[in-house]
């Protein structure tokens, strides 16, 4: 019994995974990521609250490791000082399932008010909300449903959310020509740091 339920929830994911939208978005994603970061020489700042801030972490620290600056911003944090982080040429991933939590919204206020022209990139599960329409560009996850009983807790969406980065940061990694030996300089330690030199 306790088998058969495992494999129905893994089941779940895999669909919802499978179900994520390539409808041609991604690319314009990343040409744009491009552009600010690998051009302009801007960086990428990734935002999130709750689960989808711990997603955007990743997010963030896989791209800097893999040959595009990116940092964290906590949108709370954001409004008592972290603003100031945020230069001319920067880029936002903004990433909310709901597409409508609350400290979202009011940083894409707060950094156009100071920066007219930054661009968004939205992450969500929602491409009807405000998050979808103030972003440049609306990754969409496609919806799914949680498996979580109660339909709350934060499960299928962090899921596709975590798929959509990796995805997203596989392609910038290809976009730029990212190299073993580059990877290597800024992993210096660690068993992926042996691994990226040859020492492994």
């Amino acid at each position: 019994m306790v088998q058969s339920k495992i494999q129905d929830l893994i089941r779940k994911e895999v669909e919802a995974i499978q179900n994520i939208p390539i409808d041609g978005i991604m690319e314009k994603a990343i040409d744009l990521i491009y552009q600010q970061v690998h051009q302009k020489s801007g960086k990428v700042i990734v935002s999130g609250m709750g689960k989808a801030g711990q997603i955007g972490v990743n997010i963030a620290t896989t791209l800097s490791s893999t040959g595009t600056p990116a940092i964290f911003m906590h949108p709370s944090e954001a409004q008592h000082g972290d603003l100031g982080m945020v230069q001319e040429n920067d880029i936002f991933i903004m990433i909310s399932n709901s597409g409508k939590t609350r400290e979202i919204i009011e940083l894409e206020y707060l950094i156009h008010r100071i920066f007219p022209d930054m661009k968004i990139i939205g992450l969500t599960g929602n491409d009807q909300t405000d998050l979808a329409k103030f972003s440049d560009v609306t990754l969409y996850t496609g919806h799914p449903e949680e498996i979580c009983p109660l339909g709350l807790a934060p499960t299928t969406s962090t899921t596709v959310m975590t798929v959509v980065g990796d995805v997203l940061v596989v392609l910038m990694e290809e976009k730029i020509g990212f190299t073993k030996e580059q990877y290597a300089l800024r992993h210096h330690s660690g068993y992926l740091g042996s691994k990226a030199r040859g020492d492994e």
